[in-house]
């Protein structure tokens, strides 16, 4: 249990395994930890604003909660603002931007608890000259009950009228009462502040709260007809924000702020003769929600530990891929990877081991949320359901996948030989004439199956579930399949093995009827210094051809040092009429 922000005890009964896994539950109300050590004790200098750079930072700011074991990401930083009337507050946010806070995720205007009132009340809550104080009295008590004192007809007792209004209440409000109703209703962010929400019902990843306004006046009481928020209230003349100023202007008057600020505000008060303004001392409170997964990953982790940022999304999963280093913190950084990305993110799994079986599906490995991973994918317009401990699937092809389309035409029939889920086959289905699928692995083939009928193109694309070799032979041998233009073959690890399939496809084949040569996208891997001329050079290999023009494209590079090619070419006639076969 952590006493304090940076402390730490010495647990009696160690655990005797050396890489101990660290829980943290992290919520939005709070942050208990369950800890066996803190990786990075942050010192009281760390807090010093004048010692680190400029901006927000979980070293900065002070921790309200020093002695608890929970909300130990919330910061409290010393603000300075100027209130200012709500309608003037975006003209003088635009003259006066240089001197803003300026703050990521934090609106420069703030708003003012209690501050949001009818415009139809306004005009009697302003400081009216005495004159017209009896006629703005008389016509507000017309507003509210109906008659005034003036009126000549005697009032109503309060117990009568308040029976009175019961009767005319009902699950709409005060019906006869136009501006009663209206007051009665609760407003959303008062309900949200009811339910615990942070910040006035406005946000939950930041708050400011005015502590402190220079400035002398009579308070007035606003309780009794706007709310607790108008206690003690200087006189009000209108709704008011709060224009966060600049950092360095932390407790400094209004004496010793720049030119530029009491340039503005000069200006102001002799065109407004209404316009008052005052310097405030607020506090900005940045909670837990507020900070980035980076940010509190670096405090977190180890001094010098390279910190994961980047991780794959395949529907409601968050795929990471941890270096050793990071294994002893996997459920540290899960945990974190999913308070920060809801509720998109419901699963977050790492991969445990390399692909090395014939389906290509993941060792994976659930860190923390639920534990499905079947999921649904929306790419191009498609809905693809994918259960990652079964297939195989890579959101970051979709790039790839649709420059590929986009070499397709209409009168194209496209074969894809390791068809999988169907990402390629199914979006081809959508625009060209038809399609021919196939999959080794019969979870994929059945996934692609509802995927076909989900898409509602199950009528243009014709299923298989056989081996790459024997499916290219049946397809191309077979007189009812229709004449294929496309073949695209995207198991990058093996697909180059299986073009010697393609040598003499055409053999038996009457050489006087006009045939249409396929055009062949394959996919492979190269660790060469020039992986272009390497991947090439596999091509040539397997169809035992050097004269024909063949088109690289880097799809991307996987590993330091590893690129994914795709070569595209049309198939050799030489090759495609071969007399026999390697």
């Amino acid at each position: 249990m952590w006493t304090g922000y940076g402390s730490q005890i010495q647990d009696p009964d160690p655990d005797p395994d050396p890489d101990p896994p660290m829980a943290l539950m992290i919520s939005t109300c709070s942050l208990p930890f369950t800890c066996r050590f803190f990786p990075k004790p942050l010192s009281s200098s760390l807090f010093s604003v004048t010692s680190l750079s400029y901006g927000p930072s979980l070293y900065k700011g002070l921790n309200p909660l020093q002695n608890t074991n929970e909300e130990h990401f919330t910061r409290i930083f010393d603000i300075t603002a100027l209130r200012v009337p709500s309608q003037h507050s975006f003209s003088l946010e635009n003259k006066l931007r240089g001197h803003l806070l300026n703050w990521p995720r934090i609106r420069n205007i703030a708003r003012v608890p209690g501050d949001d009132i009818d415009d139809e009340l306004k005009e009697f809550l302003v400081n009216n000259d005495d004159d017209d104080e009896t006629l703005t009295l008389a016509v507000l008590e017309r507003r509210i009950y109906g008659k005034a004192e003036a009126d000549g007809e005697k009032k109503m007792c309060s117990v009568l009228y308040r029976d009175k209004i019961a009767k005319s209440f009902n699950s709409i409000g005060y019906v006869k009462f136009e501006n009663l109703a209206k007051i009665s209703r609760p407003k959303k962010k008062e309900k949200w502040k009811r339910e615990g929400k942070r910040g006035n019902g406005r946000s939950d990843m930041s708050n400011v709260e005015v502590v402190d306004q220079e400035g002398n006046g009579d308070d007035e009481d606003f309780s009794g007809l706007l709310g607790d928020d108008f206690r003690k209230r200087r006189k009000w003349s209108g709704s008011t924000r709060l224009l966060l100023l600049d950092e360095r202007y932390t407790n400094k008057g209004i004496e010793e702020m720049p030119e530029a600020i009491k340039a503005v505000l000069k200006e102001h008060n002799e065109e407004i003769t209404r316009l008052s303004f005052e310097i405030v001392r607020c506090k900005l409170t940045l909670f837990y929600n507020y900070w980035q997964m980076n940010e509190v990953l670096e405090v977190l982790l180890p001094q010098g530990m390279i910190v994961p940022s980047a991780f794959e999304t395949v529907g409601h999963i968050a795929h990471l891929n941890l270096r050793d280093e990071h294994l002893p913190y996997k459920k540290l950084i899960a945990k974190v990877v999913l308070d920060k990305n809801k509720p998109k993110i419901q699963t977050v799994v790492n991969k445990i081991d390399v692909i090395h079986n014939d389906y290509r599906t993941m060792q994976l490995e659930v860190l923390a949320g639920n534990h499905s991973l079947v999921t649904t994918v929306v790419e191009n317009g498609l809905y693809f359901n994918v259960d990652l401990a079964a297939v195989y699937w890579n959101s970051r092809l979709a790039t790839e996948r649709q420059r590929l389309l986009s070499c397709f035409t209409h009168n194209d029939v496209v074969c894809d030989v390791f068809a999988g889920v169907g990402p390629i086959a199914i979006s081809a289905a959508k625009k060209v004439k038809y399609v021919y699928a196939n999959d080794l692995n019969p979870n994929a083939v059945e996934y692609l199956e509802r995927n076909c009928v989900r898409n509602k193109l199950e009528m243009k694309i014709e299923i298989f579930n056989m081996d790459g070799r024997r499916f290219i032979d049946s397809i191309f041998a077979s007189e009812k399949a229709r004449p294929i233009t496309q073949v695209v073959m995207n198991l990058p690890n093996d697909a180059a093995e299986f073009l010697d399939s393609f040598r003499g496809i055409f053999r038996n084949k009457h050489t006087d009827k006009k045939f249409t040569l396929p055009r062949i996208h394959v996919y492979g891997f190269s660790k060469a210094q020039d992986p272009e001329f390497d991947f090439h050079e596999k091509i040539r290999i397997a169809l035992s051809e050097v004269a024909f023009e063949v088109q690289m494209h880097k799809v991307r590079l996987v590993a330091p040092g590893k690129w994914m090619l795709c070569a595209s070419f049309v198939l050799p006639e030489t090759v495609a009429f071969a007399k026999e076969t390697l």
